[in-house]
């Protein structure tokens, strides 16, 4: 927890510095600095949670959480006039291991190789002189939603509603917040991208999942990011006309698809 400075060694600032990059490209739609929020919600704790914060709480934690704009840069620190907030690195550090063990990999003269880390993969080379086949997780029932062949040098990760959240009064509270009202994101279940190395396709995940249906086609394209699919909470799903043509999926005919065209 930062109380308006915080050292770390040259590596970790490195990994901060480029996750607050993303919010200057992405805006509100994703910020690492919004762990207080987390730690308010409890995600990250073991124990069950009961019900939602107090929304007076949520409100003092959104006024003193930064942009990267208040975020100055110093030798061995980060410092913000903002006192008592702290950094989520949940929506991009995945990524960036990918990436650096696919380098590492690469370093070692490996030129085939998948890297999964708990369904978010980055994969490279074939499998047996075949495309690497990666199947995306059915946000709703157990199974596959649909499958995509990876050959060459792709990211796969997906943003779900799914992985940690908890009922109340008949609501589902999911762990992705949303940085600018400090409550789960509304509208989407998943959200999976494809992007041509794993930090990238991290963040936009999460980005995109925040902006929710309708709303992710315009942030897709400033990102430049073409492969795009979402589901919605109705069950419908959303992707670009690309991702369409890549993604195989189980039930075509029972699901009803909205085809975006840009980007």
């Amino acid at each position: 927890m930062a109380t308006g400075s915080a050292t770390a060694d040259a590596s970790l600032l490195d990994t901060i510095r480029q996750a607050m990059a993303y919010t200057r490209l992405i805006g509100g739609r994703f910020n690492p600095a919004v762990a207080a929020l987390v730690r308010e919600w409890g995600f990250n704790e073991a124990a069950p949670i009961s019900a939602p914060p107090d929304p007076a709480r949520l409100l003092e934690l959104l006024a003193a959480m930064p942009g990267h704009q208040q975020i100055d840069w110093v030798p061995g620190r980060l410092v913000s006039p903002a006192g008592g907030w702290a950094i989520d690195l949940g929506g991009f550090a995945k990524g960036l291991a990918v990436d650096r063990a696919i380098n590492l990999l690469r370093e070692a003269g490996i030129e085939n190789a998948i890297v999964n880390a708990g369904g978010d993969l980055r994969a490279m080379g074939r499998r047996n002189g075949r495309a690497w086949r990666v199947g995306i997780r059915h946000p709703r029932r157990p199974g596959v939603i649909g499958g995509i062949d990876i050959d060459g040098d792709e990211s796969v990760f997906t943003s779900g509603d799914y992985e940690r959240f908890f009922e109340y009064q008949g609501l589902r509270y999911h762990h992705i917040l949303d940085p600018e009202t400090g409550y789960p994101a509304v509208g989407a279940v998943s959200l999976t991208v494809i992007a041509g190395n794993g930090a990238r396709a991290d963040a936009s995940a999460t980005a995109l999942f925040v902006a929710g249906p309708g709303e992710w086609p315009e942030l897709a394209e400033a990102l430049g990011i073409e492969l795009v699919m979402l589901v919605a909470g109705d069950g419908h799903l959303e992707m670009t006309a690309a991702m369409a043509k890549r993604v195989m999926l189980e039930n075509p005919d029972e699901m009803r698809i909205v085809i975006v065209d840009k980007p």
